[in-house]
């Protein structure tokens, strides 16, 4: 089963709905605990990315705060709010799509993993369907640019 390809899922339906097209997947033992897309809009919170989403859910599948010997997809790089909650929950490893120079945690901007203050730090591996989530990406907010402003 390709992990990527049903983040990748999660984002397509994200952008139907008009959120940024993120989406993430946590897996453990080859079992999907849980998925989900950007929802911030929906439920007008700033911390309803993919991520956070994906983590919470997994987090009540299993009755537990912690994600032990679960692996993470998303199809772009974590912000920094995201890589926390992705080292709080103890996730072991992180596969990403697009990397995020503006907006990105883990190896942009404030590289999470890399403070001496992190005490947990997951595998992580990049460029995972890199062209597909940038592509989707781009082409959404070039959508977005060609509507007027609200």
């Amino acid at each position: 089963m390709n992990f990527m390809e049903i983040a990748l899922g999660a984002a397509r339906d994200a952008a139907q709905r008009g959120e940024v097209p993120v989406g993430a997947v946590v897996v453990r033992d080859g079992e999907v605990l849980a998925v989900a897309g950007n929802e911030t809009r929906l439920g007008n919170d700033p911390t309803a990315h993919a991520e956070m989403l994906a983590i919470r859910r997994a987090c009540e599948v299993v009755g537990a705060e912690r994600l032990t010997g679960a692996d993470l997809y998303v199809t772009l790089e974590p912000c920094t709010m995201c890589a926390a909650a992705i080292s709080f929950a103890r996730i072991r490893r992180l596969y990403f799509g697009a990397g995020d120079p503006k907006g990105g945690g883990v190896d942009h901007g404030a590289r999470f993993y890399a403070q001496p203050t992190c005490l947990h730090v997951p595998e992580v591996y990049s460029g995972i369907a890199e062209s597909e989530a940038a592509a989707m990406l781009r082409d959404f907010f070039r959508e977005r640019r060609g509507e007027p402003d609200r």
